[in-house]
């Protein structure tokens, strides 16, 4: 029986965007133990996930984790997180390893000079090429993302409308967030109700979108735990969302998506992914800023002051598609 060792820290998104990774070999080697390890707080993402046999996570010093998982006996080890903790790793297990190419150098370029190497390929399907000395093959079908069984009791799916927005007002880094004002003008253009999800640090940003919009909107941000926020996803119509861990869980549900950009941009590679799925979605950037992208993940607040690339957010168009019924 294979062993394979699969290799991605974090975060969220990024996670999401590797299960495609997990099913292909288990279809590939239906008979193989596939193990996983990430950080701690990562597992939950992991767990309900019928294509993985084993998650691991990183409790340890990384050199006495390591020594851990060369026990097990991998026959391959698949890193596509690429950093120094995963090479100690893979240099301590000594087995066929697979590494994915992060193109550093070539994001460098796109954000420092505005010159643009970076292949025309999603990260998926970048992610799927790493294995693909394996025979693995992408099968089409997206990303995945398992709910458990029972969703905590906290939550009381009761106060969910019978249809409606999901809009994501959150993100790790604030130049990947639209401002309040925007958020709330987008809101009054949309026709039916709308649910905010968010850490807490957007609660206060909620609370005064929630007082503008009144019952037209419920907010749920700082209130959920990240499968309660995947809950509320897959039961709406459509999302609104930033460049975050959330779009991707909506991409796994199959969910139309209208995503807004600002620090970074689509041409990453980390787009809503549906694989071969004709599902209808749009990305909303504001082209031709001389500054745009400023990072590759963000900042705390915009390095020149003017935030356009949130700030001049057609809200207009986006409350348009989120209104469409096609």
């Amino acid at each position: 029986m294979k062993k394979i060792l699969i290799i991605r820290f974090s975060s969220i998104g990024d996670i999401v965007l590797t299960t495609p990774v997990m099913r292909c070999l288990k279809k590939k080697f239906p008979n193989a133990q596939i193990h996983f390890i990430t950080k701690p707080q990562y597992k939950l993402l992991l767990d309900n996930n019928p294509y993985i046999d084993f998650v691991h996570v990183l409790d340890k010093p990384i050199i006495q984790k390591s020594v851990e998982l060369k026990q097990i006996g991998f026959d391959y080890v698949v890193d596509l997180h690429h950093n120094l903790r995963s090479r100690i790793i893979k240099i301590i297990i000594n087995r066929t390893a697979f590494t994915f190419n992060k193109l550093n150098f070539k994001k460098w370029l796109i954000v420092n000079f505005k010159i643009n190497k970076l292949p025309q390929i999603h990260i998926v399907d970048r992610y799927l090429k790493t294995i693909a000395p394996l025979g693995v093959k992408n099968d089409g079908e997206g990303l995945d993302y398992f709910l458990p069984e029972h969703i905590d009791d906290s939550f009381d799916k009761s106060m969910l409308p019978e249809n409606y927005i999901a809009f994501a007002i959150g993100a790790q880094h604030k130049t990947k967030k639209l401002p309040t004002p925007k958020i709330i003008s987008i809101c009054k253009l949309i026709n039916q109700k709308i649910v905010l999800l968010g850490g807490k640090n957007d609660m206060q940003s909620a609370e005064m979108i929630s007082r503008k919009m009144g019952t037209k909107v419920i907010n749920l941000c700082g209130k959920l735990t990240l499968n309660q926020s995947a809950y509320v996803i897959k039961k709406s119509e459509k999302v609104i969302t930033h460049d975050t861990g959330l779009m991707h869980i909506a991409a796994a549900f199959k969910k139309e998506i209208i995503s807004v950009w600002g620090s970074t941009v689509p041409e990453f590679g980390m787009t809503p992914y549906y694989g071969k799925l004709g599902i209808r979605n749009s990305e909303f950037g504001v082209e031709n800023l001389s500054c745009r992208p400023c990072s590759k993940i963000g900042f705390d607040k915009c390095p020149k002051g003017h935030f356009k690339c949130m700030m001049m957010q057609n809200e207009q168009a986006i409350a348009e598609f989120a209104n469409s019924n096609q």
